[in-house]
């Protein structure tokens, strides 16, 4: 009873909002263009859009920290004796972890990523929607800089109006949105003020036609890479990032939101080659959620399935999971294991600029229901862990 209690309020919260349901290694060039905060307009924003993510470490020395930040987080997962054991789980994950990140350069290119993405986002909206221009973004990660706290503060300095927590995870979990909810109600609870701002909220976009679009357009060019031949017989293996069983069995919408992003996908792509949706990320001996990516993988050459195709469908931008695991880990070292004749992976949606064009229709949207409506958040309210009601949050 009492989590339908926090999990009203928490629908009270969402319903302040409107809701609506690549290439893996970034070339210098791309980078060379990429939009920071700093690069945009010296102008009082109208409307701040917090781009909320994890984000990740941007160079080695930066590792501990992160993983520190995240294996304290009881909202991504709960620890016997967390404040103890959360760090010394981080300071012997440290080496492991930079090894890893070494081998895709150094660092996380999600910040690059999300600072282009953002620009592309802001310029556009500034065209679309006059009315709440102008527009700026924030990034508000949890784990490293610029972390969500110290967003939120920058934006009540510019003198924003109108912010938009907007999450870039397109399928909503308690343990990646609504930690990063929670980070945002925490900064003002802990405040005597008020905000300033008018905040809303969008915690979910699994099935946006332009998100769909992108998807399908990456998985269609990657198809044509393998071998005319053997086009037809390549398995889709649609790869997000797992959660533990007890998360998913307390009512967690992740599973069913991914699966629809998945079913949209394919639906566009006529159905055009077999598919799985697989689950990665794997941590500790807990009960996941499965089947898990590397089984399939090797379940399939088995059964003489040896051209697949990795889909990263629950990841927007290039991280460890994508450049690493799905790259490195699968491709590379099990596929070789497993004798594949064939494994590539789908580009990530990085710098596309229909991808820009989909955050902007979303804030757009978002906007011109909600403004016209007034229904805007003063006060945020907590996530809480189970996400009940009617299933919006």
């Amino acid at each position: 009873m009492a989590v339908l209690g926090s999990a009203s309020r928490l629908i009270q919260f969402a319903r302040s909002s409107v809701h609506l349901s690549v290439r893996r290694h970034s070339t210098a060039a791309a980078l060379a263009h990429t939009a920071t905060p700093e690069t945009q307009e010296n102008r009082k924003p109208k409307t701040g859009i917090l781009m909320l993510n994890m984000g990740g470490p941007e160079k080695l020395e930066d590792v501990h920290d992160f993983l520190l930040r995240l294996f304290l987080d009881t909202d991504l997962m709960k620890l016997p004796v967390q404040n103890k054991l959360g760090p010394f789980i981080a300071k012997r994950r440290t080496p492991k972890i930079q090894e890893q990140y070494s081998k895709i350069g150094g660092g996380s290119p999600i910040k690059r990523w999300t600072s282009m993405q953002g620009e592309g986002m802001v310029k556009l909206l500034d065209e679309m929607s006059p009315d709440t221009a102008p527009h700026k973004f924030y990034i508000g990660f949890r784990y490293v800089n610029p972390l969500t706290e110290d967003a939120i503060e920058e934006m009540e300095k510019d003198g924003v109006e109108r912010a938009v927590a907007f999450t870039q995870y397109p399928q909503y979990s308690c343990s990646t949105t609504g930690s990063s909810l929670n980070a945002i109600y925490r900064y003002y609870s802990n405040r005597e003020e008020k905000p300033k701002m008018r905040w809303s909220v969008i915690d979910r976009w699994p099935t946006h036609p332009l998100l769909v679009e992108c998807f399908a357009e990456h998985v269609s060019n990657e198809l044509q890479k393998f071998p005319a031949e053997k086009r037809d017989d390549v398995v889709i293996l649609f790869s997000a990032h797992s959660l533990p069983l007890a998360v998913v069995n307390r009512g967690d919408p992740y599973p069913q939101e991914v699966g629809a992003t998945v079913q949209r996908v394919m639906e566009r792509l006529g159905h055009c080659n077999p598919y799985r949706l697989v689950w990665q990320s794997r941590v500790g001996p807990m009960p996941w959620l499965g089947p898990q990516t590397d089984e399939v993988i090797k379940g399939l050459c088995e059964r003489g399935k040896k051209n697949i195709l990795l889909v990263p469908i629950a990841f927007t931008s290039d991280h460890i999971e994508t450049l690493h695991e799905l790259d490195i880990e699968y491709s590379q070292v099990l596929g070789e294991e497993c004798g594949v004749e064939n494994i590539r992976r789908a580009e990530s949606l990085n710098g596309n600029p229909l991808f820009m064009k989909a955050l902007a229709d979303l804030v757009q949207t978002h906007q011109s229901h909600l403004w016209k409506d007034q229904g805007v958040l003063r006060q945020p309210e907590p996530v809480v862990e189970s996400v009940l009601g009617d299933g919006r949050t």
